[in-house]
């Protein structure tokens, strides 16, 4: 295979372009969250601005060379990790609170570092943008939680189509439009073989910039995707269709700066109504938008919950005698994958049995075995998990495997009885805006800690290490 001609730009992490309140990434949290159980909650709790749509809009700001202002942009190590990578690429940004400012204007396409990429799936959106205004882009292959394959071959194919060429090697993406002329990518009608909400913001964004029209089949519904269409128009792009199965996108020339709000976490505010039901308390939640929730809603009534719509951004929920259904994770407007766990923990106090379908993940049932610790009855057949209500849970030491497992981990410490110390706290806070905080306001009794069992002084073992090394004689053969 041809290798690509690059002229790779080496740019050292400014952290002062960054963060203000964390200048740098924080070292997996070793403490551990201590939760006292039965604690009856209530009041208002406010929701942050959507992490999913976050990563993607700042991906998305890379399409312009001009200012771009974010407001309702959360606090949470995922935000921090897109930021390094960005100001990697070259990008300024600066944070005053959940506003967050970014300046695109001296891109480059060369990688940002494998170390930083490794660990956050949404650094792949980069790919998108940049190609589409450089005409060359390379990138490491991405991660993220451990919850499924999540390949890449539909955002690859989808840039084929627009005339890239592309292939990966090491590791590193490598990608090019080819030719003497704008090296601009090239209108397209594209069919995803899945909905994938990567796949089609990496497209999205690729073809704004693109010449002619671009047509996504099978295109992912999700609210974050309309989200960042509407971002991309206030910044002058031409797209229709998003919030459906098919986005057209008429490319344009160049975009323009914009200010733009992220909308509310559907999942944070779908989390917290569980924690209203999980414990039987009536919580108000503000602000959110009922219709990204419907899914939600509809399954916490069916269980015999009440959740009322007051206004049009508030949502208070009255809940009663938890009853057992069943849910099939699919794509958006079906029920999220990303609350599959959630619910699974709440399903564990039903009366009757339940069954939970999971179809997007296969690597999703991970929480199952620390639910049952805490006195769950969970079998797991291939894809399907049988939840057996029991009249309590009781409080142990659990370990979170992924960000929606520690929320449901932390939503079973809330119902059981005694104490529950959950280890693994790092996935929580990629994607949860001081949830401890937001739940401590509404009367539940927990703490963070630093884990007990951690060594205390790591240079003593150290130290040990490298004597016993020294009295080691290696024997000449």
């Amino acid at each position: 295979m041809q290798s690509i001609p690059l002229i790779l730009e080496v740019r050292p992490i400014n952290h002062s372009l960054i963060l203000k309140d964390t200048d740098s990434l924080p070292k997996e949290d070793q403490s551990v969250l201590q939760i006292w159980g039965k604690a009856s909650l209530s009041g208002q709790v406010k929701i942050s601005g959507a992490k999913n749509s976050a990563l993607a809009i700042m991906a998305g700001a890379l399409l312009c060379p001009q200012d771009c202002r974010l407001h309702n942009v959360p606090s949470l190590v995922d935000i921090r990790k897109m930021s390094q990578i960005l100001c990697a690429l070259g990008v300024k940004l600066e944070r005053n609170g959940d506003t967050l400012d970014l300046n695109a204007s001296h891109i480059g396409h060369s990688s940002a570092p494998y170390e930083l990429v490794s660990q956050l799936r949404a650094s792949f959106f980069a790919i998108g943008p940049i190609l589409a205004r450089l005409g060359v882009v390379r990138i490491p292959l991405p991660g993220g939680c451990a919850i499924g394959a999540r390949p890449v071959d539909l955002h690859v194919r989808g840039l084929q189509a627009m005339g890239a060429h592309v292939h990966i090697e090491h590791g590193m993406v490598h990608a090019y439009v080819s030719g003497s002329g704008s090296k601009k990518l090239k209108g397209a009608k594209i069919y995803l073989d899945y909905p994938s909400v990567g796949a089609t913001e990496t497209l999205m964004m690729a073809a704004t910039l693109a010449e002619g029209e671009t047509i996504l089949e099978n295109a992912a519904q999700e609210p974050e995707v309309a989200d960042l269409a509407n971002f991309c128009r206030a910044m002058g792009a031409k797209i229709r269709g998003a919030g459906t199965n098919t986005i057209v996108i008429s490319g344009v020339p160049s975009l323009h700066s914009v200010e733009y709000s992220i909308i509310p976490d559907r999942i944070e505010a779908g989390t917290l109504l569980i924690a209203g039901a999980i414990t039987n308390s009536e919580i108000t939640l503000s602000p959110v938008i009922p219709d990204h929730l419907s899914a939600v809603i509809a399954k916490l009534r069916e269980i015999g919950s009440k959740v009322i719509m007051e206004g049009t951004n508030r949502l208070r929920i009255v809940p009663d005698t938890i009853q057992a259904t069943d849910i099939e994770t699919l794509p958006f407007p079906g029920f999220p994958t990303d609350m599959q766990a959630p619910f699974m923990a709440l399903l564990t106090l039903s009366e009757g049995d339940s069954v939970i379908t999971e179809t997007v993940f296969e690597n999703r049932m991970r929480h199952v075995a620390e639910l049952n610790r805490m006195g769950a009855d969970i079998r797991v057949k291939g894809n399907n998990a049988i939840v057996r209500g029991v009249p309590m849970l009781s409080g142990a030491p659990v370990m979170a495997t992924d960000l929606r497992a520690s929320a449901a981990l932390v939503l079973a410490g809330l119902a059981a009885e005694g104490k529950t110390i959950i280890k693994g706290l790092h996935h929580l806070d990629r994607g949860y805006e001081n949830l401890e905080e937001k739940l401590r306001n509404l009367g539940a009794k927990l703490k963070r800690v630093k884990d007990e069992t951690e060594p205390e002084d790591t240079s003593t073992a150290k130290k040990e290490t490298s004597t016993a090394t020294s009295k080691i004689t290696v024997t000449p053969q």
